[in-house]
This record gives C-alpha cells, structure tokens and sequence, in this order.
C-alpha cells in the first residue's frame, strides 16, 4: 500500500524520482524500491514522506483514506459548534470522527443540499 500510495502523490506533483529523492535526499533507487514494495522505509523516512506530500501517516501505510483529517475537518468546517467537540477528541476520536463524516457524505440523504448548490 504504502509503495502506490508514494507513487501517486509524487506523480500528482509531477515529480520524477530522482526529483523526489534529491528533496528527501535519498537516492532515485531507494525511492523506486520503495514505490514497487521491495523496500519498506524506516520511520524517520516515513515521517519525512508524510510531511513533504502534506498526508498523515496512516493515509501512506493505508490505515486511512483521509490524506490529512485535520486539514479536511478545517475546509469542511465552519461550524464552531462541531470544531468544538472535534477539539475535545484524543487522536483516535479525531480520526473515527473523519470517517465517520466521510461515510455520510456517501449517503444521498445527507448530500442533497450540497449536489442542490452545485447544479444552481
């Protein structure tokens, strides 16, 4: 998981490997194992990855589909109300709280308003 997910945020960027690898300063052949999953990066490196492409941890290992939940809760939310208790949730809360908004706005129930404004 963590290999496609590499690959496809250095090719969102536009990034060659050898580009990604003199910013990270590792070598282009480390990067390219890394992406085909015959290497695995150490923690540091993992760090490193998730800071420079602005995702979190768990989205490159695969645990999360939510590239950076903070980030996503602060465009998603204007409501004080909710960032108020979102506030008060350890970093599991936070996480599960993500998920669980990103499932409802799978259900057509809860997104009509919004597919409303966007044909107006």
């Amino acid at each position: 998981m963590l290999g496609n997910r590499l690959k496809s945020l250095r090719e969102e960027l536009n990034l060659k490997q050898e580009e990604l690898a003199n910013r990270l300063s590792v070598s282009a052949s480390a990067i390219g194992m890394y992406e085909r999953g015959s290497r695995e990066p150490n923690n540091e490196l993992t760090l490193r990855f998730a800071n420079f492409f602005e995702v979190s941890t768990d989205y490159l290992l695969g645990k999360s589909n939510i590239r950076n939940a903070e980030k996503e809760l602060q465009k998603a939310s204007n409501n004080s109300e909710i960032l108020s208790y979102y506030n008060q949730l350890n970093n599991l809360g936070k996480e599960k709280a993500i998920n669980n908004v990103e499932d409802l706005t799978k259900i057509p129930e809860y997104t009509q308003k919004r597919d409303k404004s966007q044909n107006a």
